[in-house]
């Protein structure tokens, strides 16, 4: 991930509940830090799926940003379609150029690393649902 401008100042993500799933502590942590800073409510960092769906037996995130390649070598894509069945967006982060495993139904995908507007654009059809409600 490059580094997120945190003086953009804006609350863009005010409100919005992420489940956030990354086994890089420093990238995890980072990402947190700077989905609070744009408002957002989040959940974790997690790094594994277990630990993903355990969060999930509270409150249900409006998006999930899941990072493919997890804790162990574990792959994500049973969670990403679980999360996907359950009605979130879910974001894919990567270091991959193409996801071993695709899901079945079309997610968004950020490549590490990414800036904050790549981040943005990947929640922009979430940000706009959620304004016209």
């Amino acid at each position: 991930m490059d580094s997120l401008d945190e003086s953009s100042g804006t609350l863009e993500l005010s409100g919005m509940r992420i489940l956030l799933v990354e086994d890089s502590w420093p990238a995890a942590t980072a990402l947190s830090r700077h989905l609070k800073s744009l408002g957002a409510e989040v959940s974790g960092p997690v790094a594994t799926s277990a630990d993903a769906l355990r969060l999930l037996s509270g409150q249900q995130p409006d998006a999930a940003l899941v990072d493919f390649n997890l804790r162990g070598g574990e792959l994500a894509d049973a969670l990403v379609e679980r999360l996907l069945d359950q009605g979130i967006h879910v974001v894919v982060i990567t270091g991959y150029t193409e996801l071993p495993k695709s899901p079945r139904q079309p997610v968004a995908i950020l490549h590490k690393p990414f800036s904050e507007a790549e981040l943005l654009g990947s929640l922009r059809p979430l940000i706009a649902r959620r304004a016209r409600a």
